[in-house]
């Protein structure tokens, strides 16, 4: 969509990203080295920091990825954008203190609040875009930053469904974006360890992966309410449904870092198995050497409230079975983290004690240590591996200097989609309740209507990651 741009956002000279992009081209078409002189990116160049964009100013923009995209000392934020105009404006706020703090002695770039993601991408001053935003509002917003040529941080999962998984996916294999998905696991130091052990054939054969995820609670449903004025719910509610507003099923308009309640709605998220387990799934396919492929045989059982708002599964019990006939059991009765089982012993890892955002579910107490072990003698000597996997110090800055360098991130796109995916075959099998056949290439169901039909979902009026790629194709 275009859209009308104010004299401050419309310049004439390429972006810093634009013009490294046709210098690389450029050198490769010549025969020239594809090294760019540190005349032009020097400190004091215009051109040297990254200028990004915020969408979504809510809990985990402000507990976790304005942090990290500030203190990676290679960007500035130059626009907050959120579709509620009061968090949209605390959002500024917010930006302004980090960058005052992160940076004392250097002048805080202003930033232009919007409260329209549009408008923000269709800015030409700004490189990359940051995506905080809930679940359902992933592949369209993401999509429309493909589209606008923007570098992309997108939270996790990847998307709602799997229709959008791929059309995301595909639109950014397509394109020339830096693309990272907040997988941050992989850039944590005992995930890396603990995947790099694995393949590296310190538990033997790889038979079994347990994978232990928390669970989020239900509550009664809350009545309507008066939508407030500063929220475009519509907007909110995007390719969703239309119903009724009420705090409850959003966000809360007194706590900006509460957890919100579109995280127990299934409209908007599908739990904890997506919540969390994008997370997990992801560590433990980077541990079976299963990045870019799928579980072909899904089981499982879970529990749902009978409540409309806040009903996202309960308790859950899931197998997934992948090729070479490991099986991935995912449970809330395993300790938080991922357990590589094989004919030698096993190796657990998690997060530990520590939480990603002070607003985290509670876990059930355990005795494992972060990185953990069958024998001590399995963890022991991590630093001549036969695998050595991708090292990343901090995702944020992962990400960053990918789009300083047009490298290819530690989370890639391709590897997000499928990560998330058997996240979404995993609760699928909780709803039917039957054994499912899944072909990971076709990434269809066999012989199974009902099943397929649960890989996309309808969009609302003009809203939706799929009407949107019609349109673009057309």
């Amino acid at each position: 969509m275009s859209l009308p741009q104010d004299s401050s956002t419309v310049k004439q000279t390429a972006s810093r990203r634009d013009f490294v992009k046709k210098t690389v081209a450029t050198a490769g078409v010549l025969g020239f080295p594809t090294i760019v002189p540190s005349t032009v990116f020097g400190q004091t160049a215009p051109s040297n920091r990254i200028r990004v964009g915020q969408i979504g100013c809510g809990r985990i923009a402000q507990q976790h990825d304005v942090p990290g995209v500030i203190n990676s000392k290679l960007a500035d934020y130059v626009g907050v954008c959120d579709l509620d105009s009061k968090r949209a404006a605390a959002g500024k706020t917010f930006v302004e203190n980090a960058q005052r703090r992160a940076n004392p002695n250097q002048p805080v770039p202003e930033i232009k609040v919007h409260t329209n993601y549009e408008e923000m991408l269709a800015r030409t001053d700004i490189d990359a875009v940051v995506l905080s935003l809930p679940d359902h509002q992933h592949a369209q917003v993401a999509l429309s930053a493909v589209y606008a040529n923007k570098d992309i941080y997108l939270q996790k999962p990847f998307t709602m469904t799997i229709e959008e998984g791929i059309i995301l996916r595909d639109a950014i294999l397509k394109s020339n974006i830096v693309f990272q998905v907040g997988s941050q696991q992989r850039s944590q130091t005992q995930f890396r360890e603990a995947c790099e052990l694995v393949r590296s054939g310190r538990v033997g054969q790889l038979t079994r992966v347990e994978v232990g995820l928390p669970v989020d609670p239900t509550a009664p449903d809350d009545p309507e309410q008066p939508i407030p004025e500063n929220l475009n719910y519509d907007l909110w509610l995007g390719p969703t449904p239309q119903v009724y507003y009420t705090e409850q099923r959003v966000h809360s308009q007194r706590q900006s870092g509460s957890r919100p309640g579109w995280l127990r709605n299934e409209a908007y998220s599908l739990g904890m198995i997506t919540g969390w387990g994008a997370h997990h799934f992801d560590t433990a396919h980077v541990g079976m050497g299963m990045e870019l492929t799928g579980p072909t045989k899904i089981e499982g059982k879970g529990e749902f409230p009978t409540n409309k708002i806040w009903n996202v599964h309960g308790a859950y019990d899931i197998e997934l079975t992948y090729p070479g006939n490991v099986v991935m059991a995912v449970s809330d009765k395993f300790p938080n983290g991922i357990r590589f089982i094989g004919k030698e012993g096993w190796i657990f890892v998690s997060r530990g004690p520590t939480p990603t955002t002070s607003s985290d579910p509670s876990v059930a107490p355990t005795t494992l240590k972060a990185l953990d072990s069958s024998d001590p003698k399995l963890i022991a000597d991590r630093g001549n591996l036969k695998v050595q996997l991708y090292r990343s110090t901090e995702h944020h800055l992962n990400w960053l200097e990918c789009v300083k360098s047009r490298k290819p991130t530690i989370a890639p796109a391709a590897e997000a989609h499928r990560s998330t995916s058997a996240c979404v075959l995993g609760w699928i099998a909780m709803k039917l309740k039957k054994p499912l056949t899944f072909d990971p290439k076709a990434e269809k169901f066999i012989n199974d209507a009902v099943a397929n039909s649960m890989l996309s979902r309808p969009e609302r009026g003009n809203y939706g990651a799929v009407q949107m790629s019609k349109k673009h194709k057309a």
